[in-house]
């Protein structure tokens, strides 16, 4: 298998000051274009000021290239700019908001294929926090809160951005005690691997299957692969769900976990490199 070119930078919400910092320290030069796109954001005059503060943000860190860009009811998706601005882009960052709302401007769209299809192919860093790091899996979840994650038809899946494929990504995971519905989703569908991430912790995602840890938390892996028994089939809605011998690893920075091979590792350090 050809690896992925391309890199994931995901955090789960939360202070995105550390985000900014090494999406700043991965990009080639302090010129490199960053598109910005807010569309997470319900109310266009929200998404305004949210994407030009993300804007200034960059700047602000030295990135004297980055751009806001507009994608709502009033701004078509494949505009011809857009295309040819994400054609050049370096960078592609996804703010907060409802991953729902993201993915039903993206779905579909010559924009997101061209996305994808840069990440899968050149070295591009495609990047997001919260509603924006969800996207980025072929399949998201949405809904679900606490113990009511536990109920079949509580926690739902929709189609995500399709930039990896097999996993879901939940942010906010402790701080909205999201374990149950990522384990739901994982028992439900064990080919998938679950990523939980906490607020101001995040993964970079290199070769499409390589997961490492940036920021001072935990990200958890749930992991069905195993799984014995699971009657997430067999019940009727609103009743609560069994899963036999689901794994689980809490993954830090100097750590990693193999996607394909679904095997938790030490990362061999840099001498004299810093945590992120």
């Amino acid at each position: 298998m050809t690896p992925v070119k391309g890199k994931l930078i995901a955090l789960g919400g939360g202070d995105d000051e550390s985000l900014i910092k090494l999406i700043k320290s991965e990009v080639c030069s302090l010129t490199s274009r960053i598109e910005v796109i807010a569309t997470a954001t319900p109310e266009a005059s929200d998404a305004i000021k949210s994407g030009l503060a993300y804007k200034r943000a960059f700047e602000e860190m030295g990135c004297s290239n980055a751009h806001f860009m507009r994608i709502d009811e009033g701004h078509p998706t494949d505009s011809p700019e857009n295309l040819a601005r994400i054609s050049q882009a370096d960078v592609v960052f996804f703010t907060g908001g409802d991953q729902v709302r993201l993915a039903s401007f993206l779905s579909d769209t010559e924009l997101l294929r061209l996305m994808r299809y840069r990440y899968q192919n050149e070295n591009i860093i495609v990047s997001g926090t919260s509603a924006g790091a969800a996207i980025m899996s072929d399949s998201m979840i949405y809904d679900g809160y606490g113990h009511y994650s536990l109920i079949k038809g509580e926690m739902k899946t929709t189609q995500g951005g399709a930039f990896i494929q097999n996993v879901y990504i939940d942010t906010h995971f402790a701080e909205r005690g999201r374990f149950g519905r990522l384990a739901h989703a994982v028992a439900h569908d064990p080919h998938y691997v679950g990523i939980g991430l906490s607020e101001e912790t995040g993964i970079i995602i290199n070769e499409g299957d390589q997961v490492e840890v940036f920021g001072p938390g935990v990200v958890t892996i749930i992991d069905a692969s195993e799984m014995r028994f699971c009657n997430t089939r067999e019940v009727e809605e609103n009743e609560p769900i069994a899963v036999e011998n689901l794994k689980m690893h809490l993954l830090v920075h100097g750590y990693r976990y193999c996607l394909r091979e679904r095997i938790f590792q030490a990362v061999p350090q840099e001498p004299g490199k810093a945590v992120v």
